[in-house]
C-alpha cells in the first residue's frame, strides 16, 4: 500500500522537471524583392550580436534596406551583405565583438555574421556566407595580430533556415564594373540591389 501511494507522488515531483524545455532560438523572416529568407539567431551562444540584430528588426530599421554588396569568389562560394549601409537614420551604436572562439560558432554555408573594422565597431551591417568560410572568417589566435585584429575574425551569430536559394541568387546577380559605395567595394555592387521589403520575427507559438 505504501508503494502504491508513494509512486504517484514521485511522478508528480519529477514531471515538472522533465517538461522543461529550452526556448527556441528567435527566427526572422526577411521578405526581399528576390524572395523570402528565414534566419535563426543563436541568442544563447552569441547574445550581444543576436540582440543587436533583433533590435534592428524590432525597430524596423531593416525595412527598405538593400543587399548592397555581393562577393562571388567561385561557384557557390562568397557572401552577400545587407543592412544600414551607413544611413544615419538606421544606425544604432556599435557593439562589443563576440569572436567565434567565444561563441563556438563557425562561418559555414548560410552563416549570418557581422562585418567590422576594428573589434567593437560593428553596427548595422550583416553578411550571409555562401559556402564554408570558417577558416578565413573565424577567429584564429595563432594568426599574427595587426591594427584591425584580423585574427579575431568576424561575429557569427545565426544561420539561414529557409531561402538559401534566394541568397545564392542574390550573390549570382550581375555586379556593376564601375559603381562603388563611398569609394569602396568597386566591382562588388549589384547592378540592381535587392531590397528588403520587411524584416519581422517569426511569432513563437504558446507552450
Amino acid at each position: 500500500m505504501c508503494l502504491k501511494l508513494l509512486l504517484p507522488v514521485l511522478l508528480c515531483a519529477v514531471a515538472p522537471v522533465s517538461a522543461q524545455t529550452t526556448p527556441p532560438n528567435p527566427r526572422v523572416v526577411l521578405e526581399t524583392s528576390a524572395g523570402r529568407v528565414v534566419v535563426e539567431v543563436e541568442a544563447a551562444k552569441a547574445p550581444i550580436t543576436s540582440a543587436n540584430f533583433l533590435r534592428y528588426v524590432d525597430q524596423k530599421r531593416l525595412d527598405g534596406a538593400d543587399f548592397y554588396r555581393t562577393v562571388k569568389v567561385a561557384d557557390h562560394f562568397g557572401f552577400v551583405q545587407f543592412g544600414a549601409d551607413g544611413d544615419p537614420k538606421r544606425i544604432l551604436p556599435p557593439i562589443k565583438h563576440e569572436p567565434t572562439t567565444q561563441t563556438g560558432l563557425h562561418h559555414v554555408d548560410g552563416t549570418l555574421s557581422m562585418p567590422r573594422l576594428a573589434p567593437g565597431t560593428a553596427q548595422g551591417e550583416f553578411t550571409i556566407s555562401v559556402g564554408d568560410q570558417s577558416p578565413s572568417f573565424d577567429a584564429d589566435p595563432t594568426k599574427p595580430d595587426d591594427p584591425t585584429h584580423v585574427n579575431q575574425g568576424y561575429a557569427a551569430f545565426g544561420h539561414v533556415v529557409e531561402g538559401m536559394d534566394v541568397v545564392v541568387k542574390i550573390m549570382d546577380a550581375p555586379v556593376s564594373p564601375t559603381k562603388d559605395l563611398r569609394g569602396a567595394f568597386k566591382g562588388e555592387v549589384p547592378e540592381a540591389p535587392v531590397k528588403i521589403i520587411s524584416a519581422r520575427r517569426v511569432p513563437v507559438p504558446p507552450s
